[in-house]
């Protein structure tokens, strides 16, 4: 009987999470259809390509906001159960308001697993695609940036024609081990320019022990110990293209963290990453718990639009603690991973006092 009850319990409380996550993805779509359509306006575009680029980068966003959509989800349906008796009906049978609370949050624990394993691999490659297709129609980008495995890759766009620039490493304002190849406006190559490291916080580089390589005479080779090389300010480019780890899926982010760290990914980025997305889990299994403790925990009866203006109140004030927990850590006013954590450490905190109660109830 408890096998048959716990499927009940979840099935029609997964039919309702999966109902909100589609009425969020749906108004993310609607939302980011308007952005992108204002993107392309004055590109001939079909649109196809502003909604194909939404429905990439929506899936990314839901993802952030899967703790707030459990929690309505969970409000709604604890509701649910209150008004129409299932609640007592489920009582007859033994179960108290903890267990059916925890058959619940435990399964919101799982799920956060399967969207870290399953869902979030694909969202990566989704953004991914998102950022590379919109960066191809970008009026303003001068700069193409990408990381992959054989490093930082620049393709810089000027008026004579275009380098594609490469080094294996970024640290802090420098880049090391680097290759320049420098082509005219026709695809030829001009000249090639190999160098240790050069520091690109201004314009020029300064780039130390250079070698310039002239392709137009073979024959011609020029050793520097310092060498100007005229650009833009892109480290700032740089620095946002690592700080944008949605590309990275949570698993690669593990197996290869020594790898993305000697790319030039700082320790401090990764780790809050990780960090985000392990905490993930217990905070869907905590959003569970809130949700049932301001509804089956609720005596009184009120009317539905009381708990609709508290669920959405609960979702901000909780995010804005997020965002404010997030920022202190990176400002080192507290540790980085503890201010991700301290979220769900604190609502943890008000959840155990809270299902005390309901559970007295």
């Amino acid at each position: 009987m408890n096998k048959i009850i716990n499927q009940y319990l979840i099935i029609n409380y997964f039919k309702i999470l999966v109902n909100t996550i589609l009425i969020f993805f749906s108004l993310g779509i609607i939302l980011n259809l308007f952005e992108e359509i204002e993107f392309f306006k004055n590109l001939s575009q079909s649109f196809s390509l502003p909604l194909i680029l939404s429905l990439s980068f929506v899936p990314t966003l839901i993802i952030e906001l899967l703790p707030f959509v459990v929690f309505l989800s969970s409000m709604f349906y604890f509701l649910r159960l209150k008004s129409n008796k299932d609640l007592l009906s489920i009582k007859i049978f033994g179960y108290s308001n903890l267990k059916i609370i925890f058959v619940l949050a435990f399964f919101a624990f799982i799920f956060g697993f399967f969207v870290l394993i399953a869902v979030n691999p694909i969202t990566s490659v989704l953004v991914k695609y998102y950022e590379t297709e919109k960066a191809k129609y970008a009026r303003d980008v001068d700069h193409l940036i990408s990381v992959n495995k054989n490093g930082l890759w620049i393709k810089e766009i000027n008026d004579n024609g275009y380098n594609i620039i490469n080094a294996q490493i970024l640290k802090g304002d420098t880049l090391e081990k680097i290759s320049i190849y420098t082509f005219d406006k026709n695809n030829k190559i001009l000249k090639r320019i190999e160098s240790e490291s050069a520091i690109i916080s201004g314009n020029p580089w300064i780039m130390k022990n250079t070698v310039i390589y002239d392709l137009n005479n073979s024959s011609e080779k020029i050793s520097l110990e310092n060498y100007e090389f005229e650009t833009e300010k892109i480290l700032d480019k740089i620095n946002s293209l690592y700080k944008n780890l949605n590309t990275l899926p949570f698993i690669d982010l593990i197996k290869s963290y020594s790898q993305l760290n000697a790319k030039g990914y700082s320790k401090q980025l990764l780790n809050e990453k990780i960090h985000k997305f392990l905490s993930l889990p217990f905070f869907l299994f905590l959003m569970v718990v809130l949700a049932s403790i301001f509804s089956i925990g609720s005596v009184s009866s009120k009317p539905n639009y009381y708990y609709i203006i508290l669920s959405i109140f609960i979702s901000v004030v909780i995010f804005y603690f997020k965002d404010l927990s997030v920022a202190l850590g990176q400002t080192e006013k507290i540790n980085l991973t503890l201010s991700v954590w301290m979220p769900v450490i604190a609502i943890g905190l008000f959840c155990t006092i809270g299902v005390i109660q309901i559970n007295e109830k």
